[in-house]
């Protein structure tokens, strides 16, 4: 039988597009501190020695761009010059205009409660746009095993650095994992696994082989998966001294595939960091992972991906769409129904029931959006299984 397999990576807090992503997140949340009605666009380009700070921003919030592009470069682990990186000495450029006033317009009043007699104000989508949710039951966190594994070895790089485990670790690194299905579907064993990590100068590539398997690869891999077959290729070009943004330029969104199921899933193109939630690319997003994430959940289906898309300026979305890639236990016509008579999916409504005007944002730009069991991810929960299982029985 030919074999299935499937193939996903993450990359670590360090990685040149994901500090981009950390830092447009961090002057989101700062904005959001102070203003959680604030209209935030905002994205950023990191190069060797350079910040580019730009995009469109609304607020009456008043916050130091420079003071928090150093701040989260530091933390994030480029603290010493060695690096052709640092946050005390990179150069900070800024470049930010205020939101359109046309697409203003839109989403400060949707068009169906233009009406001076509206019952309730809504506001509309920040943009048009497709957004899917995605969810599995084959990891606890209801996650593709390829991703999640990913993330979880790209965070163990990040741990085992910062706590000195691995004390010749940078904070640049990249996990990519292969993941071998049997005919229903079920994971039955990891035959590849590749990591790439950022290096001190004059380690051997033995000693960091070594460390990376024990250290890093059999903590996190679940051994039933891990045999004498499986490969393991470690730092493939034989070292990763130069890493971060002097190797590499990096920019906000551009590792939207990571930010959301390895591929497994679709994705409709819109990047998530340094939106503000009336950017549906991001609260519909957030929110179609909901509703797909408590369908599995509530044994409805083995695998669920939901699809919304919206109009701009629009509150309702013109379409929902619910595949369950014929492992469902009902037809997929009621779950659509019944996703509808669970869940309003307007923006404003999205943003209320997820709690997504806090500033919570930098810690989604790292290891993934989704999976992760952290009390700010609303969107994780699984609290509306007992309200789809009566709204699907009622439906039948």
């Amino acid at each position: 039988m030919e074999k299935k397999l499937f193939t996903s990576e993450s990359v670590t807090e360090g990685h040149p597009d994901k500090i981009a992503d950390q830092i447009s997140d961090a002057i989101l949340d700062a904005i959001l501190s102070q203003d959680k009605n604030a209209r935030v666009a905002c994205e950023t380009i990191v190069n060797t020695g350079l910040v580019v700070v730009f995009g469109e921003i609304s607020t009456s919030a008043h916050v130091n761009i420079q003071d928090i592009v150093r701040q989260t470069i530091n933390e994030i682990g480029y603290n010493e010059p060695s690096y052709g990186f640092c946050g005390d000495d990179v150069a900070v450029m800024v470049a930010l205009d205020k939101q359109s006033a046309d697409i203003a317009l839109g989403v400060d009043h949707a068009i169906e409660t233009r009406d001076v007699n509206a019952k309730e104000e809504e506001i509309g989508a920040g943009d048009q746009g497709l957004m899917f949710g995605y969810a599995s039951d084959e990891t606890e966190a209801l996650m593709p095993a390829a991703i999640y594994w990913s993330h979880r070895l790209a965070e163990r790089l990040a741990e085992v650095r910062k706590n000195g485990v691995i004390p010749y670790l940078g904070p640049d690194g990249k996990c990519q994992v292969t993941v071998e299905y049997d005919e229903n579907q079920v994971v039955k064993h990891v035959p590849t696994i590749v990591l790439s990590t950022q290096h001190k100068a004059g380690i051997s590539h033995e000693q960091i082989e070594k460390d990376m398997i024990d250290q890093v690869i059999l903590p996190v891999i679940p051994a039933e998966y891990i045999d004498e077959s499986t490969r393991f290729f470690i730092n493939p070009t034989g070292q990763f001294v130069i890493g971060g943004p002097k190797g590499d330029a990096g920019l906000t969104g551009r590792k939207i595939i990571v930010d959301t199921y390895g591929g497994m899933g679709r994705h409709g193109g819109g990047a998530f960091s340094g939106k503000d939630s009336t950017k549906v690319d991001r609260s519909a997003s957030y929110m179609a992972r909901y509703i797909a994430k408590n369908i599995v959940a509530a044994g409805l289906a083995h695998r669920c991906e939901v699809q919304l898309a919206y109009a701009i300026g629009v509150s309702q979305p013109v379409s929902l769409r619910v595949d369950t890639f014929n492992t469902g236990k009902v037809d997929e016509a009621i779950l659509e129904k019944a996703v509808r008579a669970c869940f309003r999916l307007t923006p404003k409504a999205i943003i209320e029931r997820l709690q997504l005007q806090r500033p919570i944002f930098r810690q989604t730009a790292t290891y993934g959006h989704f999976g992760r069991d952290l009390p700010d991810f609303t969107w994780e929960k699984v609290d509306a299984v007992d309200d789809l299982t009566t709204a699907v029985d009622r439906l039948l």
